[in-house]
């Protein structure tokens, strides 16, 4: 078995070499071109088309149901699709699918581990899936486990795993065959804050030693703090590509905040000159597009309906306040 697991190793290196020696540029990381999938009558995907350059930490957002997740299926290859194309460093993960393969690891977001194996185990055996030969994937899965914390428990079953024991597991696995892309699904779901902060300082660190990074996930902040450019992906389309910055200056204007004693059944009419919507079942009011001339007029208005301010502060627009105004998902991030 490591003879066979040798040579397919070795065959993929030098198939590496040619392809990095023919070419003075790296190709992007991913190309996606008028990609479609379709579920019977469902449209999961509808002629998605971007690029992720090598490198980068990308962010690909999106609430439930918007395509995140078949958008991944089909650049691994865990699903097929009806139209357009896909390519990782210049493969096409159909026609040149194992070579395309090789360049990724995958964290997914559920946990698929063998329940039969230690964690030891599950390390080497997703090596030997790579051609990694035992005497080479034993050592890296040694540091790897050190790396997150989990040597002590390398002869434990999965079973007797934490939730965020399970979490770093998932990360070492997809980590183990050393790919150029890794894509992350939801990393950081279900941890508690501290191993949040852990994961985001590696992430960043991973990063910057060149892996390019693909993160999908419901926690703002973390796109936020964590990547590059970013898309928005909504009922099967993108909806937004760009860089952070420019997508954050997009809602460059401060908010006005209100919270108010007792909540308001309607905003009033004499704010329509503002962008304002309700929270908190209409006890905080937030007014875009005023200005500190405005505030005047807009607690007077406030006054005239027996509103009584409570709080007054303003904020900038975060990722999160881009999000919802692309998506229209105020409840259901």
């Amino acid at each position: 078995m490591n003879a066979l697991w040798r040579k397919d190793n070795e065959a993929y290196t030098n198939s590496m070499i040619e392809t990095i020696t023919s070419s003075d540029t790296e190709p992007p990381a991913i190309v996606i071109t008028g990609l479609s999938k379709q579920y019977d009558e469902f449209h999961a995907v509808q002629d998605l088309s971007f690029e992720v350059a090598s490198g980068d930490f990308f962010a690909f957002l999106g609430p439930n149901g918007a395509g995140k997740t078949t958008t991944i299926n089909a650049i691994v290859g865990l699903a097929n699709f009806q139209q357009g194309a896909i390519h990782v460093f210049g493969h096409d993960v159909v026609h040149d699918y194992r070579a395309a393969r090789r360049l990724v690891g995958v964290a997914p977001q559920d946990y698929n581990f063998d329940r039969y194996l230690t964690v030891l185990e599950i390390l080497t055996y997703q090596g030997g899936y790579f051609g990694i030969p035992y005497a080479e994937a034993l050592p890296r899965a040694r540091a790897l486990l050190e790396q997150f914390g989990l040597w002590d428990k390398r002869d434990k079953e999965i079973a007797k795993l934490s939730g965020g024991m399970k979490r770093r597991l998932t990360l070492a696995r997809a980590l183990i065959h050393a790919p150029n892309l890794l894509i992350l699904d939801e990393p950081t779901a279900g941890v508690d804050l501290e191993l949040r902060l852990e994961l985001w300082s590696f992430l960043r660190a991973l990063n910057q030693q060149g892996t390019t990074i693909f993160l999908t996930t419901h926690y703002l902040e973390e796109a936020e703090h964590l990547c590059n450019r970013v898309g928005i992906v909504n009922q099967g389309r993108l909806v937004a590509l760009d860089t952070k910055e420019r997508l954050l200056n997009r809602g460059s204007q401060e908010q006005l905040c209100l919270r108010l004693e007792r909540p308001l059944r309607e905003i009033p009419g004499s704010l329509d000159a503002y962008d304002v919507r309700m929270e908190e079942g209409g006890q905080t009011l937030v007014v875009g597009g005023a200005v500190p001339a405005d505030y005047p007029r807009i607690l007077r208005a406030l006054e005239a309906r027996g509103a009584v301010l409570v709080e007054m502060h303003t904020k900038r627009h975060s990722l999160q306040d881009i999000f919802l105004e692309l998506t229209g998902k105020r409840d259901e991030l």
